[in-house]
């Protein structure tokens, strides 16, 4: 009889004791959990402080009683696995209800302890009214602290996944926010240009938002109240005063630190495991540590990114399950292999949706990786039919062989799609050729009959071809004198939307009749609104002679990389 030890609940240690009982009726499956809950959806919280999420047993996925009753696993919760005895084959439990400790042996034990947000040490931070958000405890006392704050201001610090989701959960209670990113652009894994949509909607709220400054000082001052509390039950409450790195200070009345995560590696570490260049503990790909009895999955794992195949740090829910069904698989005797993760990931800001697969633009040239990359701005379905919305979305693929790279997508509808779409097609291999002849699904109130991703595909396969000579945003603001700047937008749309400083106003329409105002000795550089018009007029002046490059993307792209 095998008897499996896993170390944490959540997504990859839950997910590895009910496939291991689906494979075996006869192993003997033990799983410590050092808090109160085992199985809850953290990625919930926020929407339940918030409000979306109303019923707080809704996000309590299993109990030990259920887990027991449905798939007869051992569940010890408010128990923590203080070290590991590789030789011996031991665990050292502790019992944190009593103080009591105790042993268990294993025949394999499977690490899933997660990651831990990561607090920077800022003088005055550890106070009644800041807070981190990783599990259910954590989301209790952030509901007291409004509870009996009642806050009137909010900061949160970090523009990351729980940070904007926070950042709108106190918008959504009528709490004024602010938002402090060090970086910037919130939302690192999609590049700067497209954060700005992003940046936009924010603004757009009413949020504060703080770029490119760090939270350096906190200061607490408290006020104790007893009222209709006993001594052993009061409540501390008051303000916090906040002090950024660029002289500014402001006060709050509660503050949420979500700069991000970091690999729960201390067990691993105590133990003598191999760990990788993020903290994370290092797997192989049947995510065995370096003790080939002890498996490791989830957030507290480098696992290898699906591009280079290099170690990365992509603490997400999606892979950890699927590791931890592969990490059962073998721990009973199969061969399953992790492939790489790409890091699909989405978040909901407001009305918008942001989105994004595989590398950046920051990553590629971070790794010396070559690319290419390309904008469209078209509708979410048929734009005659009501309730359309733009989809924004970047496409960065290899000028070599045309494989897809990595791509971000922004915008109220169908992001999701796309974004899924293009994570099939980067894992099956698929080259920006073979995205032309994707056949989506098309009806007006769905899609449109060249989707997204199709209208992407064309314009990377004319550059690939030859067929257009791109220019992007980031060039045209050091336009040198043999380049002449042409928008061929209609007069009133630049009016309305704005331009670029020192463009010619040639409308597309009556660029053939007035071709000849434009001179033949200098370069020029096209636009319009979305980067469509701009490719009419390329072709028609390249096939007159000109030399030419359009802005990919246009005037929106620009725009926004502005924000």
């Amino acid at each position: 009889m095998t008897k499996i030890l896993i170390v944490g609940g959540v997504a990859g240690g839950a997910s590895a004791a009910a496939r291991a009982r689906r494979l075996s009726e006869e192993a003997e499956i033990i799983m410590f959990e050092r808090g109160p809950f085992v199985s809850f959806a953290n990625c919930g919280l926020p929407y339940h402080i918030g409000g979306d999420i109303t019923d707080r047993s809704k996000l309590l996925l299993q109990t030990p009683e259920s887990f027991l009753a449905r798939f007869n696993v051992d569940v010890r919760v408010m128990n923590e696995v203080m070290s590991i005895n590789r030789p011996a084959k031991t665990v050292t439990v502790k019992n944190l209800v009593d103080g009591s400790e105790y042993t268990e042996s294993y025949d394999y034990l499977l690490l899933s302890p997660g990651a831990a947000p990561f607090v920077p040490a800022i003088p005055g931070v550890d106070n009644p009214l800041t807070h981190t958000l990783r599990n259910i405890p954590d989301m209790d006392r952030i509901i007291a602290t409004i509870q009996d704050n009642k806050p009137q201001h909010a900061t949160v610090v970090g523009g990351g996944f729980i940070g904007l989701e926070m950042m709108e959960a106190f918008h959504q209670l009528g709490i004024k926010t602010t938002l402090i990113e060090m970086a910037d652009q919130v939302m690192t894994p999609v590049d700067k240009e497209m954060a700005g949509f992003a940046h936009a909607e924010i603004k757009q709220r009413g949020i504060d938002l703080r770029l490119g400054a760090a939270l350096e000082c906190v200061e607490y001052q408290a006020e104790i109240s007893h009222s209709k509390r006993t001594s052993e039950d009061q409540h501390q409450s008051g303000t916090l005063h906040l002090t950024l790195n660029n002289g500014e200070s402001f006060n709050t009345d509660i503050l949420i630190m979500s700069i991000g995560v970091r690999p729960e590696n201390k067990l691993a570490q105590s133990a003598g495991l191999q760990l990788g260049s993020f903290g994370g503990i290092t797997v192989n790909k049947y995510l065995q540590t370096s003790d080939p009895y002890i498996y490791a999955v989830g957030d507290a794992i480098e696992d290898p990114d699906f591009v280079t195949g290099k170690p990365s740090f992509v603490p997400l829910a999606g892979p950890a399950n699927r590791q931890g069904r592969m990490a059962a698989d073998n721990m009973l005797g199969r061969k399953e292999s992790y492939q790489g993760t790409q890091g699909t990931a989405i978040v909901k800001i407001f009305d918008l949706a942001m989105a994004s697969v595989g590398k950046n633009e920051k990553t590629l040239q971070r790794d010396s990786i070559a690319y290419e990359k390309v904008y469209v701005h078209t509708a979410s379905h048929a734009g005659y039919y009501p309730g359309s919305e733009l989809i924004s979305l970047k496409l960065l693929f290899s000028p070599k062989d045309g494989k897809i790279l990595g791509a971000q997508a922004t915008g109220k509808d169908g992001v999701d799609k796309r974004i899924d779409v293009l994570a099939v097609a980067q894992r099956a291999g698929m080259t920006v050729e073979q995205l032309q002849h994707l056949e989506l699904t098309y009806a007006p109130p769905f899609g449109s009959a060249k989707d997204v991703i199709n209208q992407a595909a064309f314009v990377a396969n004319n550059i690939l071809k030859g067929d257009a000579t791109p220019i992007h945003f980031n060039e045209i603001d050091n336009l040198h004198q043999d380049q002449l700047l042409l928008d061929v937008r209609n007069p009133g749309e630049l009016e309305k939307v704005g331009f670029i400083e020192g463009a010619i106003n040639i409308p597309v329409d009556q660029l053939r009749h007035r071709m000849n105002e434009l001179p033949k000795d200098k370069e020029i550089i096209i636009y319009c609104q979305v980067g469509l018009r701009g490719n009419v007029a390329y072709r028609q002046l390249v096939n007159n002679g000109y030399k030419a490059r359009n802005l990919i993307g246009g005037y929106r792209t620009y725009h926004f990389s502005k924000a």
